[in-house]
């Protein structure tokens, strides 16, 4: 099924004919072992390769550099992401590191208000440090979003849905405001997976994905992904993750393969959960509001309905009637639901956000883009719906 492209590079294989996005998922990067005929390809786990000569480099040397298993994966996510190639890291957070390498010492960032609260501590506890501004801007507004911008800036980054207050951006529209002041668009697709959009196909630069998330989907695997749609910036990329180091391991690698296969049914399944959860949670009184793109009430609705396809994620929040300790209450009386940060996984999940998810975020900006101490998050698995519903109704009655 493999097309002929290096396997090193991680370049995107796409099998012919152009077969759709569930068979792709399942045969891109996957193809049977020439070895043995096995079904399922190896775990490559050596860490050296033995060369033909002195100078003389086969596809693989050293497995920072290069390994059979990652690249397979590496043109998987590629594909799936419409990208030239991909990348895969030891977590999300080393992938987004690695793309922040991108900017140095008096460059500026331009970024979303609503993000990971990982993301929010690279940028102003690390990536500060070697002289990079930074300023974070709301990227629902898009005049707000340019005024943000500076001769300086290199590179902006979004999400779509936002974490975690589930706003929805104009991938192409920030783009197009990136690309005309001279800097690139990254955007962190960890909530929508390409199942339901494909940043690079709407003008981005750079996808990243946790691929702990969804990508695994089993709760089993730590490791990031990125994908982009320019060979010169794989490269450059590429040499950052060799210089660096922090890849993906053979049996992570595997485990995210292996989850590849089912994202789509996992995600459209997850999808109609969320909307059903989602609908039992706006008609109910304890319940101050709900945060979910597929709701007509939700300000992104209609953007997400055309950037996203046919479905609105898995991923929702919501405000109870209460102070903090109430909404402890009720985010740790689910018996269903577990309390953990994460997300994307065949288990629901629940978690606060101010004291979780995003703790590292300073009190002040928490408060400044809409984190309040009230908000709770919820990953939908893929338990029945009407028991979920059910578990947050007794929770609620904590």
């Amino acid at each position: 099924m493999d097309s002929d492209l290096d396997t090193r590079n991680g370049g995107a294989a796409r099998a012919a004919p152009p077969y759709q996005f569930r068979t792709r998922a399942i045969h891109v990067g996957q193809g049977p072992d020439p070895a043995t005929g096995a079904v399922v390809p190896p775990i490559h786990v050596a860490s050296t390769y033995v060369q033909r000569a002195a100078g003389e480099w086969g596809a693989f040397d050293y497995s920072r550099s290069g390994n059979p298993s990652r690249a397979n994966l590496e043109r998987a996510v590629a594909d799936l992401e419409s990208g030239c190639g991909g990348l895969a890291f030891a977590s999300g957070m080393a992938a987004i590191h690695c793309a922040m390498m991108l900017v140095k010492s008096g460059d500026h960032v331009v970024a979303g208000t609503d993000i990971y609260g990982g993301t929010y501590r690279l940028l102003h506890r690390v990536l500060d440090r070697s002289g990079v501004d930074v300023t974070l801007a709301p990227s629902t507004d898009l005049a707000a979003f340019e005024r943000a911008m500076r001769p300086t800036t290199r590179l902006v980054w979004i999400e779509s849905p936002g974490n975690p207050l589930m706003t929805v951006t104009d991938v192409g529209a920030c783009a197009e405001i990136a690309h005309r002041h001279g800097a690139r668009l990254a955007v962190d697709n960890t909530f929508a997976t390409p199942v339901l959009t494909r940043p690079l196909e709407r003008g981005a630069d750079i996808v990243m994905h946790s691929a702990t998330k969804y990508l695994g989907g089993h709760s089993d695997a730590l490791a990031g992904m990125l994908a982009v749609r320019d060979p010169e910036l794989w490269k450059e990329l590429y040499f950052f993750q060799n210089a660096i180091g922090g890849v993906m391991g053979s049996l992570e690698t595997y485990l995210v393969a292996r989850g590849l296969k089912t994202l789509e049914l996992r995600v459209r399944e997850q999808c109609r959960s969320a909307a059903r959860v989602a609908e039992c949670l706006a008609a109910d009184r304890r319940v101050r509001r709900v945060l979910y793109p597929g709701l007509a009430t939700h300000a992104g609705h209609a953007l997400a309905a055309q950037q996203m396809d046919r479905a609105f994620g898995a991923m929702l929040s919501f405000e109870v009637h209460g102070d903090l300790e109430k909404t402890k209450r009720v985010a740790g009386a689910t018996r269903l639901f577990q309390l953990a940060v994460s997300l994307g996984a065949v288990e629901s999940l629940i978690e606060h956000p101010a004291s979780m998810s995003h703790a590292s975020y300073h009190p002040d900006d928490r408060r400044a883009h809409g984190i309040s101490d009230g908000l709770i998050r919820i990953s939908i698995g893929l338990e029945d719906p009407g028991d979920l519903c059910a578990d947050l109704d007794q929770a609620l009655d904590a």
